[in-house]
């Protein structure tokens, strides 16, 4: 009888999680590409709240940059590294600002944005500085994702200004790591 109550028990519970995801995918249509594509973010339909979507996924970016340039600043042997987090260690912060000041007037949010989870890098070795530029690359490649998309979802010119200078910034920064990255390693 035991072991009936288990088998049971078992298959209800497999039952009722097949039905949770089909009652998903019809309430929610989002939830098809959620289950997908878990590591693609989107900034969602081109409602009045996009820009205020693109805003705090911006701080989120800009936090990530932080939290990775603080790994590199401390650990990396080259000064070229070390330079690079420091001016984004630098002029990060100054670009956050703006973008919690234009939350407050725009939308009178005043909350804080979570810190996102970023790699950690580990300790120095002879590949550190190719996992930093691998992560910084793979985040930049996020950050050009986003300004693609609010492009095609906003029509104020500040967040459009904003997305075209980022874009701008990533794409440099991001061809200067892969010249790095082919210099250093060959790859």
């Amino acid at each position: 009888m035991a072991k009936l109550s288990t088998a049971l028990t078992v298959s209800l519970m497999i039952v009722t999680g097949i039905i949770g995801v089909g009652i998903g995918y019809y309430l929610t249509p989002q939830y098809q590409q959620t289950m997908f594509s878990k590591n693609e973010m989107s900034l969602g339909p081109a409602d009045r709240s996009v820009d205020q979507r693109y805003i705090n996924a911006m701080i989120t970016h800009h936090r990530g940059a932080i939290l990775v340039a603080e790994q590199a600043i401390t650990t990396s042997e080259r000064k070229e590294i070390r330079d690079l987090a420091g001016e984004i260690l630098q002029n990060e912060p100054k670009l956050i600002a703006e973008l919690y000041a234009w939350k407050k007037d725009w939308y009178k949010d005043t909350r804080t944005v979570r810190d996102p989870i970023v790699p950690r890098l580990g300790d120095f070795s002879p590949t550190f500085d190719l996992r930093f530029i691998n992560a910084v690359i793979a985040h930049h490649e996020a950050g050009i994702a986003m300004t693609k998309e609010i492009r095609s979802k906003s029509s104020r010119a500040e967040v459009l200004d904003n997305a075209d200078a980022v874009e701008a910034f990533l794409t440099k920064s991001g061809a200067m790591l892969q010249g790095w990255r082919k210099q250093w390693y060959n790859i």
